[in-house]
């Protein structure tokens, strides 16, 4: 896919056409990918760049505050200094300002489509536990079932903080562990029992189930939506 660097819209000679194509290039393979309801990564990738937008737009005094921790501190010192150059150069804060504006708005409306494949999908999974929880929910395993298939794919899963600015943020990690067939035999009782066996080092682990009415594709866009759904089921106050 074509992507964008992260200070795309600063970087090399700002024209609007010039950028306009850029963006748009660049949404049409995002397009592409919603329309066969492939939402990750495009979708956060997406976000990343509308959220650095929107962060020069706003900026007042201190970008490095402002924009996002994954920029380094030489792209910084590249956005401070073309902020700078808007403030003493009008005919170039008018251009960029154009280009911010036509394209914060046109990812805007990208976004929006690729959100609502979200909560379609969100909407469509039923969170459920499997046996009895333990107090301790910070890592165990999901099971995953997919539409009328009676295949689950099981996943270890581990919470974690993410610290951003003043911010705190969960964050999980996951790791395929293996895939079973739903029988009269192999119940999700059962696979937590097998799962029991493969890793010892979690005696009593916290083991949810997930099943989805629908079937999108499971590594671009079901798992991603089922693992931000999970941290938000296990984070919410009883």
């Amino acid at each position: 896919m074509k992507t964008l660097s992260e200070t795309w819209f600063a970087d090399g000679y700002i024209d609007f056409e010039l950028k306009k194509y850029t963006l748009l290039a660049y949404l049409q393979k995002i397009t592409h990918n919603f329309d066969r309801n492939k939402l990750y990564p495009d979708l956060a990738d997406l976000i990343f760049h509308y959220n650095n937008l929107i962060s020069f737009k706003n900026n007042k005094a201190n970008l490095q505050e402002q924009f996002p921790k994954k920029l380094s501190s030489i792209q910084l010192e590249k956005i401070q200094l073309i902020y700078e150059q808007m403030i003493e150069d009008d005919e170039l804060m008018k251009e960029l300002e154009a280009i911010i504006y036509y394209s914060s708005e046109k990812m805007k409306e990208t976004i929006n489509t690729g959100t609502e494949i979200f909560d379609i999908v969100e909407n469509s999974l039923n969170i459920f536990p499997v046996g009895l929880v333990p107090l301790e929910t910070s890592e165990g395993y999901f099971l995953l079932s997919i539409g009328n298939n009676k295949a689950v794919r099981a996943y270890y899963y581990q919470l974690g903080i993410i610290r951003k600015q003043n911010e705190k943020y969960k964050s999980i990690k996951t790791e395929y562990i293996n895939e079973w067939f739903r029988s009269i035999v192999y119940t999700y009782e059962h696979i937590k029992t097998e799962l029991l066996k493969i890793k010892k080092d979690i005696p009593n682990p916290a083991v949810f189930g997930i099943e989805s009415k629908l079937s999108f594709p499971v590594e671009e866009t079901t798992l991603p939506v089922a693992k931000r759904t999970l941290v938000r089921h296990i984070s919410r106050p009883e």
